[in-house]
């Protein structure tokens, strides 16, 4: 028999088996300073592309002023205990009614980690006798739910919508079968493509086939829809979604995430998602920061302006450049470049060193071999100057990456 550990030790998985070379600058990087569109790596100031801090209300006065004035009151540890158990407050209920209420849902229940919540709401929902359709580049949290589902599961291709009906219509055979029903589980944006599921042509497909719609809106939510509500009021299809999922971490730039859906559904996961039953619950210092950020969003519309005049100033100053974006309709501004790993390594140092951009490198097995991703996330608080310089850097290394003079580089990287 082996040791358990021995194939650990030979291999450490495609993006571990890079380690040596990649950890601690591709990897694992180390941004300081206050969060902005300009902070320090390696001790240098870089114009950053990589916080999804879309709003810019991480380092806001106002924001720090929240959460500092809840943490001197309350401290950190603040509720102790689960929600179930000790762990509930006056204000956790408060945020979930105000949440409820922003989205247009009867309710809503705080989760204390999206990630974690999310695998723990598709467990909850589903029993071994349902089926679930899902996106295949949905996020890896909701890859892990799925993966924990006792039934049958199918993929369609991404925002495929002859796909998902396929797929619909194996599941509806299964759950035929066995009596069970059918949860489709999409994105409101697609992190890592930028693209708005097809929300409209799944809420259309739902007045063909009895299934359910589980939406994970944490790049939506803050950024699109009506007052920044999210990408179910982008579509006009927010009456159709039947459990609404949204984080924190990104446009209220925070810790946290809650679902909202109807009473019957939100009270059902609130008594049976693993996750919250038997964790600690959210700490009352974010849960009142939330609050704070909630109605800034609410009251402050420009904030939402000033992130779109910089994604469209980006988004269209790459393209009149000629640089591949795909099909983002949303903040996240993918640049597709081709090119094998070791080249990519070779470019972003450059771009990192040379020109002081710092943006998130996206390389296989994220991706397919010979594809690089260069993801840029705006956010407010960068200038119309910030994309000017970021588009002269990107047209520089496109030059060089073509040239082959990346490859000779990369192979001494390796």
């Amino acid at each position: 028999m082996k040791d358990l550990f021995e194939r650990i030790i030979k291999d450490k998985g495609p993006l571990g088996n890079w380690a040596e070379q990649a950890e601690g600058y591709f990897v694992f990087p180390k941004l300081e300073g206050e969060i902005s569109n300009r902070m320090y790596f390696n001790g240098k100031k870089v114009l950053t592309w990589s916080i999804n801090d879309y709003l810019g209300l991480a380092n806001h006065p106002e924001v720090k002023k929240a959460d500092a004035d809840a943490a001197a009151e309350y401290g950190m540890a603040y509720p102790m205990g689960a929600r179930m158990m000790s762990g509930h407050t006056a204000f956790h209920e408060q945020l979930e009614n105000e949440c409820a209420e922003f989205i247009n849902k009867e309710a809503a229940y705080l989760v204390n980690f999206g990630y974690q919540g999310m695998v723990s709401a598709i467990d909850a929902l589903v029993s071994k006798n349902d089926v679930i359709v899902y996106d295949v580049d949905t996020h890896a949290c909701i890859i892990d739910g799925v993966r924990l589902h006792a039934g049958k599961r199918f993929v369609y291709k991404h925002n495929d919508v002859e796909s998902l009906e396929k797929n619909i219509n194996r599941a509806v055979r299964i759950a035929e079968k066995t009596g069970g029903g059918i949860l489709v589980i999409s994105e409101g944006v697609f992190g890592m493509r930028g693209e708005q599921g097809k929300l409209k042509e799944i809420a259309e497909l739902k007045k063909k086939y009895n299934f359910r719609l589980l939406v994970d809106d944490a790049h939506g939510f803050g950024t699109l829809g009506e007052g920044g509500r999210g990408t179910g009021f982008e579509q006009g299809v927010q009456d159709d979604i039947d459990v609404y999922f949204a984080t924190f971490a990104k446009s209220m730039a925070g810790i946290g995430a809650f679902f909202a859906g109807d009473k019957d559904i939100v009270q059902y996961l609130q008594y049976n998602m693993r996750s919250q039953m038997f964790a600690k619950s959210l700490p009352i210092t974010m849960v009142i920061g939330a609050l704070k950020r909630l109605d800034m969003i609410r009251t402050m519309p420009e904030l939402k302006d000033k992130l779109w005049e910089n994604v469209n100033a980006l988004q269209n100053g790459l393209k009149d450049k000629g640089f591949d974006i795909g099909a983002t309709n949303t903040c996240v501004t993918p640049v597709y470049l081709r090119g094998e790993i070791p080249e990519a390594m070779a470019m972003v140092q450059d771009l990192r060193e040379n020109h002081g951009i710092f943006c998130s490198i996206v390389v296989y097995p994220v991706i397919p071999r010979g594809l690089i991703i260069l993801r840029l996330i705006p956010t407010a608080t960068h200038t119309l100057e910030d994309v000017e310089e970021t588009i002269i850097a990107f047209s520089a290394i496109r030059e060089k990456l073509e040239s082959g003079e990346y490859k000779k580089i990369g192979a001494t990287m390796v």
